[in-house]
This record gives C-alpha cells, sequence and structure tokens, in this order.
C-alpha cells in the first residue's frame, strides 16, 4: 500500500529551513582558524537531516546536492580535511541555494538555476582534491595495510517500530546510507507479524540483522538511524574485520525483505547507476529508491500554508480560559431554563455577564499570545545580510543586535522585514564610512549597525541605528532643489531636510549601483510602515551616525480605536494616530485659495480634512467651527480631520476588505461593533492622499 507523504511535506520543509538558519547562524560565527567542534557537528547534522528527509519524500535534486555537503562536512568533523575560507564561502552560498530549492519545491515548480551545476562541481572537485594526496603520495600496498588494519566487522540487530512505515520512513533508504560507509550484507530475520487476519497493511513486523564493514566509527552509524532510534530497537556488536572479507563475491545479491515482496538489493539503484563509480552508485540508489512518492499534484495552485510553534504553556493557558468559558456559560444557561427571573437570579445574570466579559477578554489575550513571536526570528537574518554587504563594500562592519526576546505578532513580523532591510542596506551603503575615512576621522575602523527592539506601551520599537558620517544636509537640499523638491529661496530646518530622503524617486546617489541609486527605497520603506499602522522617525547628525526609529503596533488583528460619528456613519480611528482632540474657535480658521482649510494650534498651522466631503456624505457639521476637529498624524506630520462626534473608545477586531473587494482609498480595513453594524478603520496616510494634501508644511506656511 502506497503512502502518500505530501501530508508531512509541510512540516519538513519548516524543519528543513529551522536547519538551514542554524546552518547559516553556526558559519557566520565559525572561526576558520579554530573551528568549534560542536559548531562543525551542528552544521553536519542539519546537512545529514534534510538530506535524509529529501530522500524520503523524494526530493532528490536536493538529497544528491546535500550528499556532497554532508561529505565534505564529515571529513571536516573527523579531522581529516582542515576547514578554510572557501568552504565557510562555498556553504553559506549552499545555504541560499536549499532555501530556493525549498522554495521552488514548496510552490510546485521546476527548479533551475545554474549555480546548482557550478557549486555540485566546486564540491566534487574540492572532496576529490582532498581525497589524491594519499592515494599518490602514499605505496598502494601501505594503503591496504592501513586501510585493512582499520577495518570494523559491525553486527547491527534492526528491528523496525511498527509504525515505521506510517512516519515515511524506508529501512532500505537507511540502508543505502549504510552502504555508502562500506560494505554491507543485509540478511532478513525473524518476522514477528501477527495472525493473517490481525495484520495491519500499513504496519512493519519486519527485522533485519545488518553486517557493516567499515572503518567509521559508532557514532556515524547511529547517525544513520537517529531518525528512528526511538521507535525502533536497535543493538551494535563489533569485532576486526579479517582480510578475507574483500574475496567476497561483489555481485552477490542479498535480499533486503519490503512489505511487500522482496527486492534484490542491486535493484535499489538505477541500472545506469551499477556501470559507474561508487559514490555514482549511491546517488543512483538514492534517487530511485523504493521510498514512496508524493502523490501527483493537480495543476491548481494550491493556497500556501503557514504554521507558527506554540509552547505546551501557551496551550495549556488556553485551554484554562476556555474551561472558564464553559463554567461560566453553564451558570449563565441554568438562569436561562428558569421560568421567572427573581431579583436574586438577576444578581447572578449581571455577576455571570461580568464573569464572561473577564474571561472572553483573557481568552482573547491568551489567542493574542500564541501569535506572538521574538523578534529574533526576524532578527537572524541580519548577520548573513551585513556580512555579505561588508564584504562587498570593503568595510569592516559590527552588527549588534539587542532585544530579540521582544514578541511581535507574526504577521506584523513578516511584512516589517523588507523595510528594515532596506534601512539596513541604506546604512551600511550610505551611513558607515570605509576603513581608512572613519580612521582618518579619529574613528575604530570598525563601524557599528545595532538593531532594538521594545515593547513601548501598547506598541513595539524597532530602532537601526549606525555610527557612520550621518546625513549630509548640504548634500540633500542640494539634490531636492535640483529635482524642484525645493524652491531655491526656500529655507528648511534640519528635520525638514532629513525628511527629504523619503521622497519618491530621490537619492543622493552619484552613481547607480545595486545597492542603491535609483531612488526607491526609502519612500517605499515609509509607505510599508504606513501601511502597518505604524510610524517611522529619524535623528541623523553629522559625523556620529543616524538612528531611525519605527514605532509599530504589536499585532493587526485587533485594534484599539476611537469611535467617530460623520452624518449617519460611524468610523473608526486607530487610537495610536491621535493627539488630541478639540472645538475650534472661528478666529483660529484660515482658508486658502486652493479651498483647503487651516486651523491655529498653539503657534502651528494645521490642515484639516473634512471627513464627510471625502466619503461623500451628508453631515451635522459641514463647517470646522460646526463640528470636532480630531489632530492625527501621518508621516510624522499633524493633520487635523473634520468630524461630527466623539463616541466610545474601545478594542475591535480587524476584517480585511480586499478578500471580498477591491482596495477602498482612504479605508484600511473594517469592523464590527457590538450591536452588529459594520465600521470603516479610516486610512489616515490614504485620506491625505484622497485629500490632496501632499505636503502639509507648504500649505501651512
Amino acid at each position: 500500500m502506497e503512502i502518500d507523504l505530501s501530508q508531512f511535506s509541510q512540516v519538513f520543509f519548516e524543519e528543513s529551513l529551522e536547519g538551514l538558519d542554524a546552518m547559516e547562524s553556526e558559519l557566520l560565527n565559525l572561526d576558520v582558524n579554530n573551528p568549534d567542534d560542536e559548531a562543525i557537528n551542528t552544521i553536519f547534522r542539519a546537512a545529514h537531516s534534510i538530506k535524509g528527509g529529501s530522500a524520503t519524500f523524494g526530493f532528490n535534486q536536493v538529497a544528491k546536492y546535500t550528499h556532497l555537503l554532508e561529505t565534505l562536512l564529515d571529513e571536516i568533523r573527523d579531522g581529516r580535511r582542515q576547514m578554510t575560507s572557501e568552504h565557510q564561502d562555498m556553504l553559506l552560498l549552499s545555504v541560499d541555494l536549499l532555501r530556493n530549492m525549498f522554495d521552488a519545491l514548496m510552490r510546485k515548480i521546476d527548479f533551475n538555476d545554474p549555480l546548482l551545476e557550478q557549486l555540485e562541481k566546486q564540491f566534487t572537485l574540492e572532496i576529490e582534491k582532498g581525497n589524491k594526496p594519499s592515494r599518490e603520495t602514499e605505496p598502494v600496498d601501505d594503503v591496504v595495510t592501513e586501510e585493512s588494519s582499520s577495518l570494523t566487522r559491525w553486527t547491527i540487530d534492526f528491528q523496525a517500530g511498527i509504525d515505521i512505515l506510517r512516519c515515511g520512513n524506508d529501512p532500505a533508504l537507511m540502508f543505502n546510507e549504510l552502504r555508502q560507509l562500506g560494505e554491507l550484507t543485509v540478511n532478513l530475520a525473524e518476522c514477528n507479524s501477527p495472525d493473517f487476519e490481525d495484520i495491519d497493511p500499513e504496519a512493519c513486523y519486519l527485522s533485519w540483522q545488518l553486517e557493516l564493514i567499515t572503518e567509521q566509527p559508532l557514532k556515524r552509524l547511529e547517525e544513520v538511524f537517529e531518525w528512528v532510534e526511538d521507535e525502533c530497537i536497535i543493538s551494535y556488536s563489533s569485532t576486526p574485520a579479517v582480510n578475507d572479507s574483500a574475496e567476497q563475491d561483489n555481485d552477490e545479491t542479498s535480499l533486503i525483505q519490503t512489505d511487500e515482496e522482496s527486492i534484490p538489493q542491486a535493484q535499489l539503484g538505477s541500472e545506469d547507476a551499477q556501470n559507474n563509480s561508487e559514490d555514482n552508485q549511491v546517488d543512483g540508489a538514492i534517487a530511485t529508491s523504493q521510498a514512496p512518492k508524493p502523490k501527483a499534484v493537480s495543476q491548481a495552485k494550491t493556497p500556501e500554508t503557514s504554521s507558527i510553534r506554540v509552547s505546551i504553556d501557551k496551550i495549556d493557558l488556553l485551554i484554562n480560559m476556555v474551561g472558564e468559558l464553559v463554567i461560566t456559560q453553564a451558570m449563565l444557561g441554568q438562569i436561562g431554563q428558569q421560568d421567572e427571573i427573581d431579583e436574586e437570579s438577576l444578581i447572578s445574570l449581571k455577576q455571570g455577564l461580568e464573569q464572561l466579559a473577564t474571561h472572553t477578554r483573557d481568552l482573547q489575550e491568551s489567542v493574542m499570545q500564541i501569535r506572538m513571536l521574538p523578534i529574533s526570528f526576524a532578527f537572524n537574518r541580519f548577520p548573513r545580510l551585513v556580512r555579505d554587504i561588508g564584504q562587498q563594500l570593503n568595510k569592516k562592519v559590527e552588527l549588534v543586535l539587542k532585544g530579540e526576546d521582544t514578541e511581535l505578532d507574526k504577521t506584523v513580523m513578516e511584512k516589517i522585514v523588507d523595510p528594515m532591510v532596506h534601512l539596513v542596506r541604506n546604512s551600511l551603503d550610505h551611513g558607515l564610512e570605509t576603513p581608512e575615512e572613519r580612521l582618518a576621522k579619529g574613528k575604530s575602523e570598525i563601524g557599528t549597525i545595532t538593531l532594538n527592539a521594545f515593547h513601548q506601551g501598547g506598541s513595539i520599537i524597532i530602532e537601526i541605528i549606525d555610527d557612520g558620517a550621518g546625513l549630509n544636509t548640504d548634500r540633500i537640499l542640494e539634490k531636492a532643489r535640483d529635482k524642484g523638491l525645493v524652491a531655491e529661496d526656500e529655507e528648511l530646518s534640519v528635520e525638514a531636510i532629513h525628511q527629504l530622503i523619503f521622497k519618491p524617486g530621490f537619492s543622493t546617489a552619484d552613481a547607480v549601483s545595486d545597492l542603491s541609486g535609483r531612488g526607491v527605497g526609502m519612500d517605499v520603506v515609509r509607505r510599508n510602515i504606513n501601511e502597518l499602522n505604524g510610524t517611522i522617525e529619524l535623528k541623523s547628525t553629522q559625523d556620529k551616525g543616524s538612528r531611525f526609529t519605527i514605532r509599530l503596533p504589536l499585532t493587526l488583528a485587533i485594534l484599539d480605536g476611537q469611535l467617530v460619528r460623520v452624518g449617519s456613519h460611524t468610523y473608526v480611528v486607530p487610537l495610536v494616530s491621535i493627539h488630541e482632540s478639540l472645538q475650534v474657535e472661528p478666529n483660529k480658521i484660515n482658508r486658502l485659495s486652493d479651498g483647503h482649510e487651516l486651523i491655529s494650534l498653539r503657534d502651528e498651522y494645521l490642515p484639516v480634512i473634512k471627513v464627510y466631503q471625502e466619503f461623500c456624505h451628508k453631515s451635522d457639521a459641514s463647517e470646522i467651527k460646526d463640528g470636532l476637529v480630531m489632530v492625527v498624524d501621518s508621516n510624522n506630520e499633524k493633520i487635523g480631520l473634520l468630524v461630527d462626534e466623539l463616541l466610545s473608545q474601545q478594542q475591535v477586531v480587524i476584517k480585511s476588505l480586499e478578500d471580498n473587494y477591491n482596495r477602498v482609498p482612504g479605508v484600511s480595513g473594517a469592523t464590527i461593533l457590538g450591536d452588529g453594524t459594520v465600521a470603516l478603520i479610516i486610512d489616515v496616510t490614504g485620506l491625505v492622499s484622497m485629500a490632496g494634501i501632499t505636503n502639509m508644511k507648504e500649505h501651512a506656511a
């Protein structure tokens, strides 16, 4: 009976990507001149697990490639090869390549990257180069004598667990891996099968006795079975190998018993593989082994699945909350069954409703905690980015990570990574100086980039800090005037000049490179952060460095909002955007020639948007003096929103409109209120664009 392994593939992908992250982290921290044994073992185990799992699922391209990695790493950890910086670079490139291979597998598309063939050749040449000296410099007789003296005959009694096949672990693949280590003989041992009517067709009742002649230590043999050691019974015994082992007939075919029939050992590889070298025979065996293959999928695109790992403590807390809800529901149910509700029952009803509100809030917080992940998941990609770009720019850079345990909603984290990458790349390219320039300024030749995260109120703060040259205000202002963004006679403050870098198409680079110079970066950063209902602030000092501060909501699922009335409609404004609300006296209102109106607020002039006009409603307060002005933040600048009335403040659950409708300008989502009506959530930045106010400072001048 063929087992459909596709149901387990998503877990395999997630675990493999985690393994690649571990490989990359260890490689980046590795001192090639004095490599740590545990670090090398961690890298080897990740490659070994990926190879074994890929072969099991029939991902032969990945299995074949990771076999090369595993071979090189095995020689390094056994001391047969010295780790070099070239090996480190090859392995880091392999991490990138494998990520792309897994991406193609998850999207069910073919993978065709010339880098794969290049790296395969590079690894093959490196492995062969490492093996040549001992064969060329030592006499043949000495080699044979040395090998013979170090060979060990291992006897392995292997009793498969009854559920081994259900878990996607094929013993034939393990035997193939043992065959790579030496000369293997496989003998079927006693079968512990039940009576015929009790046989489970998906269970395994087989046992084997394996004899392996190899120079590998026991630890290497145990790694072959590490995926199944908890569900199988495995024992090892050893004796020195005798010389006549080499005289055994190499064409002898031993039988491997499967759940359906006996398959000759020679048939585990392809026919072509029998005529190739020993290594090619191994690869052929992996490529065409009897491992169950995932069933063919339809051509229609399947929705991508995503998952997160949750600690058992969070699950236990959630179960406790549900238990409290069940108790409260039972109490309210008893009251509801009464024919008449007396005063005592009414008191119990009120108490039950209060408990229900408390438990619901606790349950909500517990569920939200399940979606929270430490920001280290986002930070972990930057050591590699900083290393590679630093080498490309010939800059010495130290990356400092702080607040890695700060938790953030998974959705927010996924969407903030790209803006952070832009900011870090800009710090590397524009911010940090070359070692020579830093020494000339009296600085350390090693520049520092710091990523910091912490909670503040109901938000998360992410800081990207560098100790580089800072922003060149004169250069920025000159470029802005050349592009017509600033008039020749216009005077701007230092803060206003710094904000010019967020203008679309703005760049101070003299030449376009693969890192910067196209003017498509900082405006995208701000727009993406605004779409997350967040803000970005910039502080920079000449020759001291720059600090970008990103403020984001902890989650995109629930929002603290202020309900407002505009005509007969109710809207929600995010509390994080609101500074204050006030009634404006007529003498504080000024009208511009283009029709926009300003209010004077503490020596500052703020443009006002009439919400009812932008959303085409009728309003009770058509003039500023008749309604309330809510002062909100948009791109670090204040603006007024004219509304009819302020209602209550409450937490609202955000529902996306784009799943069923087109994107609505000025609206970021919707929510359902307690009375069942739908209220739209105002997108402040989008509303400003709708109103045609592109430069609020210019209107206020």
